[in-house]
C-alpha cells in the first residue's frame, strides 16, 4: 500500500451508527422502518419509510418530520446538509397520537478529491510556539498558541518572525484558535468555556463569551458574515458575530461516515480549510452541508522542520488573500511553509 493511501485511510476513518426509540420516553406501539440499509443513504438519494405495527392496531393517520420538518413518506435527501438526523413519526391510532422515531445517516455521494502541494517559500517560526489559530489580515499574521502557562496571542511579520505585538494569556487558560471579523480578534480557549474578544488595533481585552452547547473551544474561521467553531467532534459550529451564539452546526462527513477531531480552521474562496487533531492533512470542507470534498496531505513537511523532543502535529494553516497563497505551520515548528495546493 502506498504511503498516500495509508494516509487517506487513516484521515479519513469514520465510524457509523443509528438507533431507535421513543422520543417521549415511553414505550411506543409502533416503530418506523425504512428501505435503506443501516438507516444510512446518500446525498440526493430517496428513502421510503413505513410503520411497523405488531399490535394490528387500526392506524388513522401518520405524520412524518426529519428534525422539525414535515416530509413525505418517500423523502428525498437532495438538500438536506450530511450527517445524523432525526425522524419522528407521529401515529394517530384510535383518538390517540404516538410519537416513535430513529435515526437516518447522510453521507455525501462522492469520494473526496486527493490533493498534494507544491513548497513556494519557508519562513522562520518561533519554535515555542505551540499553535492554535492563524490568520491573515492586511498582509500581516495573527497567532493564537497554546499550553497552560505559555498562551498567547500574537501579531507577527511572517516573512521575519518579527513579533509586533504579544499578549500573554493568563496561566489559567489554555489558548485556541483565533479569527479576525469587523475589526475584532477573537479567540478562543480550550477547556475553559470562554472566548476573548480584542481590539485590532490595540490588542485590548473588550469583551469575552461562553460557548453553548460546545463543550470545547479548538478552531475558528469566518466567511464575514458567520463565525464557524470547532469543538473537537466531527460539528463546525455556527456563531452569531453579534451574540457569539451558536445558532446551528453542520456535521463534517465523506461518502464514508463522520470526521472527528476537526481543529484549527480556515475559510478559503468559498470553503472551509480544517486541520484535524494528530493528523497531519487538512480536510476541504463544503459549509453549507458538511461535505468534504477534499484532502490534503501534508504529512511530509514535519520532517523538513527541526526535529526536538517536543515537535508535534501540523496545525495551523491562513490563507493570505495579498499572495493568493497558503500558509501552514505546526505546533513547536521553526518553519512556516508558503504553499500552493493542487488535484493529485
Amino acid at each position: 500500500m502506498s504511503s498516500t493511501k495509508l494516509f487517506i485511510i487513516t484521515v479519513l476513518s469514520f465510524s457509523l451508527w443509528t438507533c431507535g426509540d421513543n422520543p417521549n420516553g415511553k414505550k411506543s406501539s409502533f416503530s418506523i422502518t425504512t428501505d435503506a440499509k443501516n438507516n444510512t443513504i446518500a446525498l440526493g438519494e430517496t428513502i421510503k419509510l413505513s410503520i411497523e405495527n405488531p399490535k394490528s392496531k387500526t392506524i388513522n393517520g401518520i405524520t412524518y418530520k426529519i428534525n422539525s420538518r414535515e416530509i413525505d413518506e418517500v423523502f428525498d435527501a437532495t438538500d438536506m446538509p450530511l450527517g445524523v438526523h432525526t425522524i419522528t413519526a407521529t401515529v394517530t391510532s384510535d383518538g390517540t397520537a404516538e410519537e416513535t422515531s430513529t435515526t437516518l445517516t447522510i453521507l455525501n455521494n462522492v469520494a473526496p478529491k486527493i490533493y498534494s502541494y507544491k513548497i513556494l517559500n519557508e519562513y522562520p517560526h518561533d519554535i515555542t510556539s505551540y499553535t492554535q489559530g492563524l490568520e491573515f489580515h492586511d498582509g500581516v499574521l495573527y497567532e493564537s498558541t497554546g499550553q497552560y502557562g505559555k498562551s498567547k496571542l500574537r501579531k507577527v511579520n511572517y516573512k521575519t518572525g518579527e513579533v509586533l505585538k504579544n499578549i500573554n494569556l493568563g496561566t489559567q487558560y489554555f489558548g485556541e484558535g483565533l479569527t479576525i471579523l469587523n475589526n475584532n480578534i477573537y479567540q478562543l480557549t480550550w477547556k475553559e468555556n470562554i472566548g476573548f474578544i480584542y481590539s485590532l488595533d490595540t490588542f485590548e481585552k473588550t469583551g469575552s463569551f461562553n460557548y453553548g452547547k460546545s463543550k470545547e473551544g479548538w478552531g475558528l474561521c469566518n466567511d464575514g458574515k458567520v463565525i464557524f467553531k470547532t469543538d473537537g467532534t466531527n460539528k463546525v459550529w455556527k456563531l452569531n458575530p453579534e451574540t457569539l451564539a451558536e445558532d446551528d452546526y453542520i456535521q463534517i462527513y465523506t461518502n464514508t461516515g463522520k470526521i472527528d477531531s476537526l481543529n484549527e480552521l480556515e475559510y478559503i474562496e468559498g470553503k472551509i480549510y480544517a486541520n484535524i487533531y494528530q493528523r497531519n492533512g487538512v480536510l476541504i470542507i463544503n459549509p453549507e452541508n458538511g461535505a468534504v470534498e477534499g484532502v490534503i496531505d501534508f504529512s511530509p513537511l514535519q520532517k523538513l522542520v527541526k526535529q526536538h523532543p517536543s515537535l508535534d502535529v501540523l496545525n495551523g494553516i491562513a490563507y493570505n488573500p495579498d499572495t493568493k497563497t497558503i500558509f501552514v505551520t505546526g505546533k513547536e515548528w521553526d518553519k512556516l511553509f508558503e504553499v500552493e495546493v493542487f488535484v493529485k
